[in-house]
């Protein structure tokens, strides 16, 4: 999805002829290639009219997060201009093959045409059925594309104060390690004990008992010695 020429697709299907399929590069691997789709497509959405930025700079990186979103906006819009309803007459790899051709452009058209004709006879002949399970697909659609849109907001966010909380508590661990290599404490019996949980390979809960027993022995040897003076 981030090489844009699956976007550009999308909206020739919606707009037949609209976009200059030659243009396109479905092999697009390298940045360049990419941000050349994603000026057809912006040349595209201004020609139509079409108010929305694309973040061509954060697309074309592959992130999941930022193409998942600018996918579900651009289905969105798609499925608002044709009723959710696809062009059965569109054929995706005949425009890949020959995308450009004034035969095929014309074809396309054509068959636009004739579903939009199709769908307001439909709409004037009093088919309300039809057209309220249609509004109610969209509805459907659109709610939960708001959902999705809402939870990857609220993950971002979670991500944010969980990275700020992380450096917080690095830093404060950073400040106890300088401390206890200050030349004047680092061989002192509690820095010793403190630098054994820091560099404990893993989590084991071992290493808390073990800085524990190395401040109990350290005390313990050092009454036996004071004992041994005072004989």
């Amino acid at each position: 999805a981030a090489s844009g020429a699956v976007q550009c697709q999308m909206i020739d299907m919606t707009y037949p002829g609209a976009v200059p399929m030659h243009k396109v590069n479905f092999d697009a691997k390298t940045e360049y290639d990419m941000i050349q789709n994603y000026k057809v497509l912006q040349e595209v959405f201004n020609k139509l009219k079409i108010d929305k930025h694309i973040e061509v700079n954060r697309l074309v990186k592959g992130r999941p997060l930022d193409n998942l979103e600018f996918l579900q906006w651009l289905k969105r819009y798609c499925d608002s201009v044709n009723g959710g309803i696809m062009n059965e007459n569109y054929d995706p790899v005949e425009r890949r093959l020959k995308g450009g051709k004034e035969k095929n452009l014309k074809g396309s058209h054509k068959s636009s045409k004739s579903l939009q004709a199709n769908s307001l006879h439909n709409s004037a002949s009093g088919d309300a059925a039809v057209s309220k399970q249609g509004k109610t697909g969209v509805g459907a659609a659109s709610s939960e594309v708001r959902a999705l849109s809402k939870e990857i907001t609220d993950l971002k966010l979670s991500v944010d104060l969980l990275e700020k909380e992380r450096d917080f508590y690095f830093a404060k661990l950073r400040d106890i390690e300088i401390l206890c290599q200050t030349p004047e404490v680092e061989n002192h019996m509690m820095a010793v004990a403190i630098k054994k949980i820091l560099y404990a390979a893993d989590a084991k809960e071992s290493a808390l008992e073990e800085a524990q027993e190395y401040i109990s022995q350290f005390i313990d040897d050092g009454e036996t010695e004071e004992e041994a003076n005072d004989d």
